[in-house]
C-alpha cells in the first residue's frame, strides 16, 4: 500500500505475518521508539485508514522498508526473523519491477522520438487504438413507452 508517497505495511499485517496481536507488536515498537523515527514509522490520520468500517480503539501505524527490516532487532523471534527475510526480498523485488517498468518507458519514449517522422502513421494507429471509443448508440431491449 502506498501512503504519503511511501510503500508502507500496516500494523495489522505486519502482527498477522509475526504471529504476534497487533498490541504486543505496537508495545514492543513504542518500547523501543528512538529506534522507529518518521521515515521508518508513522501513525495514520483517520482519512487515510483504510476500512474506516474496522473498528480500533488506535489509528494504525504504517512502516516503511527501513520500519520493517527495523522490527527484526524488536522482534527476537525465530519466525520474526524468518518473516523479515521475506518481507526484505519482496521489497527488493517490487523495486526492481518498478526499476525496470520505468527503464520500459525511457526506451519506447526514446524509440518514439528517433521513428517519429517514419513511423508517425504506426504510433497515430496505436494512439487510436489506446483512445476510449466515442460513445454510440446503446444496444439493447428498449421496451414502448
Amino acid at each position: 500500500m502506498v501512503v504519503r508517497g511511501r510503500r508502507v505495511l500496516l500494523d495489522a499485517h505486519l502482527a498477522s505475518l509475526y504471529g504476534v496481536p497487533v498490541k504486543s507488536l505496537n508495545q514492543s515498537v513504542k518500547r523501543n521508539s528512538e529506534r522507529f523515527p518518521e521515515d521508518f514509522m508513522f501513525q495514520l490520520t483517520t482519512e487515510e485508514t483504510p476500512g474506516r468500517g474496522v473498528h480500533r480503539k488506535y489509528l494504525p501505524f504504517a512502516f516503511t522498508e527501513l520500519g520493517v527490516a527495523m522490527l527484526s532487532s524488536v522482534l527476537r523471534s525465530a519466525r520474526a526473523v524468518q518473516v523479515n527475510i521475506e518481507i526484505m526480498r519482496a521489497f527488493v523485488h517490487l523495486r526492481d519491477i518498478l526499476s525496470a517498468n520505468a527503464q520500459l518507458a525511457k526506451k519506447l519514449d526514446a524509440l518514439e522520438r528517433r521513428h517519429d517522422a517514419q513511423f508517425r502513421i504506426v504510433f497515430d494507429a496505436i494512439r487510436e487504438l489506446m483512445a476510449l471509443p466515442a460513445p454510440g448508440r446503446r444496444i439493447g431491449f428498449r421496451p414502448e413507452r
